[in-house]
């Protein structure tokens, strides 16, 4: 089967690049999309839009068609595929309305789900005789199956119309990257969260697979939630005795994690250090990055060569690569007053997440000082430079890259004054 990908040029914000080219789950994004479909595909090409496609592909090849900014998982995709072909006909990937995971977490934030219905279509297709057959596909629903899964509890006397929180898990996952947003929603709630609830609800469905942990466990002297069936470890990796890990979670090559760490249902890339005492908690972090001493991440997804520095706590928020979160910095992710969070989208707009609880989202090659403190769904852009100072050690807005301090101008409003004036 040929696969053919359009392309989407729009830049995500804050980072200022296709969605094809940001990580998800510690893999560019086409490369996540490439190494599912290698089971399903042959050869593959690619076209700015369709009118280039069917200008091109004349000929009747079975082929499977998509946007390179959709997120989806090898459980989706095999289901689509294979339901489809099994009718022989020409199909579109659609979705209910009302489905739990995509009303939820993916629809806020997304302009390209094409309404028909009570159907939501995506830009995803299976077409067995070519491209000319777009026209007549039919909808092919897909259910995500969500496990429902509680976060977070409200205080009645903060909101007492909210209560618990709950996120919708699926086991069929899908997500167009239009925003942010996205990036949290595809490597924590549709990630490592997803799979922390999948395991979670195989061991209380099957006998044999709990059996299975509690031997290995037995075997190896190790805690249940510590053994080779939960925690993955690459080549090359130094844990600390004191560390404590626990599953699902997995660990690339050449890692070193010290004393006291604690590290539970979390991606962890290669060539990583992660120092003493740091705490990693339903999260992601990609190669080459470095945590020091007491840095703490909740739900929260680093990208590539990123540090972040001693002291930091990070909830629910985006980091992008080769960026520094300087000491102490700390990342706020409630609306204290209990509505849900709207943050700007690529169009320059806000618009609503549909989330009570949001962090906020840093992007590529920022440097961010110590001691800031930043409100929810807040976002800093691409080669940001940002000092604390008295002025502007509270960010209470975005910060776009014209206000940055990376040249100094600006230095004489955001630097500390070190002396008091005269008299």
């Amino acid at each position: 089967m040929r696969r053919i990908i359009l392309t989407e040029t729009q830049h995500i914000s804050p980072f200022n690049e296709p969605a094809r080219d940001l990580r998800v789950q510690n893999k560019p994004l086409w490369l996540w999309q490439r190494d599912l479909m290698a089971t399903h595909t042959t050869d593959e090409r690619e076209y700015p839009d369709w009118q280039f496609a069917e200008t091109h592909e004349s000929e009747p090849v079975e082929s499977f068609v998509h946007k390179d900014n959709l997120f989806f998982n090898q459980a989706l995709v095999d289901e689509f595929i294979n339901r489809a072909r099994t009718s022989g006909k020409p199909c579109r990937l659609a979705f209910r309305e009302d489905d739990p995971a995509i009303s939820t977490h993916v629809r806020a934030l997304t302009y390209s789900l094409e309404q028909d219905g009570d159907l939501l279509l995506a830009d995803m297709w299976y077409l067995p005789d070519g491209v000319r057959q777009r026209q007549s596909a039919s909808p092919l629903i897909v259910d995500t199956e969500p496990l429902e899964r509680g976060y977070y509890h409200v205080p009645p006397y903060m909101a007492s119309e909210v209560g618990d929180l709950v996120y919708q898990l699926p086991r069929k996952a899908f997500v167009v990257l239009e925003n942010w947003v996205h990036l949290y929603v595809i490597d924590i709630l549709f990630g490592v969260f997803a799979r922390g609830a999948m395991v979670e609800d195989r061991v209380n469905k099957s006998w044999s697979y709990k059996l299975k942990i509690m031997a290995r466990s037995l075997i190896e002297q190790k805690h249940v939630h510590s053994n080779s069936e939960m925690v993955k470890i690459g080549k090359n990796v130094t844990i600390d005795t004191s560390a404590v890990i626990h599953g699902p979670t997995t660990i690339g090559d050449n890692v070193t994690i010290g004393a006291g760490a604690v590290i539970d249902n979390c991606i962890i890339g290669s060539n990583v250090n992660i120092s003493q005492g740091c705490q990693l908690m339903l999260s992601v972090v990609g190669d080459g990055c470095f945590l020091p001493f007491r840095a703490a991440l909740f739900m929260t997804s680093l990208m590539e060569n990123s540090m972040v520095a001693q002291n930091t706590c990070l909830q629910l928020c985006v980091v992008g690569r080769d960026s520094f979160v300087g000491a102490g910095t700390t990342f706020t992710d409630f609306n204290v007053f209990s509505g849900t969070l709207k943050t700007q989208t690529s169009l320059g707009k806000l618009d609503e997440t549909n989330l009570r609880v949001l962090g906020g989202c840093v992007g590529h090659h920022c440097r961010l000082s110590a001691g800031l403190t930043i409100y929810p769904a807040r976002t800093v852009e691409s080669d940001v430079v940002l000092l604390a100072s008295d002025e502007r050690s509270i960010v209470t807005k975005n910060i776009s890259y014209e206000e940055s301090d990376h040249d100094n101008s600006n230095s004489k409003l955001y630097y500390p004054r070190l002396y008091p004036r005269n008299g």
